[in-house]
């Protein structure tokens, strides 16, 4: 059974940076996306970026542009989040998810509310105080 496990959350101030790490384990195919979601207190789902080798990488937000980068570990099927500039309004927990079916992340232009991706991290909690 595929497993997401995602680390690196926590508390920063506003401009600071943050990491987010997702270790993906029983995934046995050659072909799958590793994405980021978040969400808000009283907010709905928002995708963040999405990384697989067929469409390399992709963003959705784009507020995010700039401020966020994902990267891969394809050997180690880990996707990285790497969060600068990060502002109050960035609060939210981050989910981490996988695609196994076709193995491509949605385009860009789609904006994913969730329901393509199989597999869901439990989620890890970001804080961006003032």
């Amino acid at each position: 059974e595929v497993q997401l496990v995602e680390s690196g959350g926590g508390l920063v101030q506003a401009g600071g940076s943050l990491r987010l790490s997702c270790a993906a384990s029983g995934i046995t195919f050659d072909d799958y996306a590793l994405g980021w979601f978040r969400q808000a207190p009283g907010k709905d789902r928002e995708a963040v970026s999405c990384f697989s080798k067929r469409t390399g990488t992709i963003y959705y937000a784009d507020s995010l542009k700039g401020r966020f980068t994902i990267s891969s570990d394809i050997a180690k099927k880990t996707v990285y989040l790497q969060m600068d500039s990060l502002r109050p309004e960035d609060t939210a927990v981050y989910y981490c998810t996988a695609e196994v079916t076709i193995g491509e992340c949605p385009p860009a232009d789609y904006r994913p509310k969730g329901a393509e991706f199989d597999y869901w991290g439990q989620g890890t909690q970001v804080t961006v105080s003032k």
